[in-house]
């Protein structure tokens, strides 16, 4: 078998015979990584089992970040503070664990991601959850809310990037 040529790491969507400032589409490739996104996923699941043996609570977390402001008052708020402050502090963990933050690509304006965080937080409320409540806990407990929600979420996501990468 030959080795692969340098045309092989040409980003998705451009020819091998087209030169790389070509008119030919352009598309950034996400990177395949199975064991970390495995580990990942069982991280996650994991501490979903936990939290919902300790305290028996579903992992959603807007669930658990809309209860950290009022009217909600009652014992669980420092557990909820804890649960929000470990996702926030995760990268710097990881900063003092290998000595490199995660560097985060975001290819769009404040507008945009404005514009993202309210349709998220208009269908979290709408859908009453949010895709890690849904998809991790609501799956694993057989819910069909969940596999509708679910699959509207992965339904949306799909049309979104086929329309940013193929039409606009």
């Amino acid at each position: 078998m030959a080795p692969p040529s340098s045309a092989s790491a040409r980003p998705i969507g451009s020819s091998a015979s087209a030169p790389a400032n070509s008119a030919a589409p352009d598309m950034t490739a996400t990177a395949f990584t199975p064991v970390a996104s495995l580990l990942g996923g069982a991280m996650i699941g994991a501490a979903a089992v936990m939290l919902l043996a300790a305290v028996g609570r579903i992992a959603g977390i807007s669930g658990i970040a809309v209860r950290l402001l009022p009217p909600y008052q009652d014992d669980g708020f420092a557990g909820r503070l804890a649960f929000i402050a470990g996702l926030v502090a995760a990268p710097l963990i990881m900063l003092l664990a290998t000595g490199a933050a995660p560097v985060p690509t975001i290819a769009a304006g404040p507008g945009l991601l404005i514009l993202a965080g309210l349709l998220v937080g208009f269908g979290a409320v709408w859908g009453n959850g949010c895709t890690s409540g849904h998809g991790v806990c609501g799956l694993s407990r057989l819910s069909l809310r969940s596999l509708v929600a679910t699959l509207v979420f992965m339904g949306t996501a799909m049309a979104t990037v086929f329309l940013t990468r193929h039409v606009l």
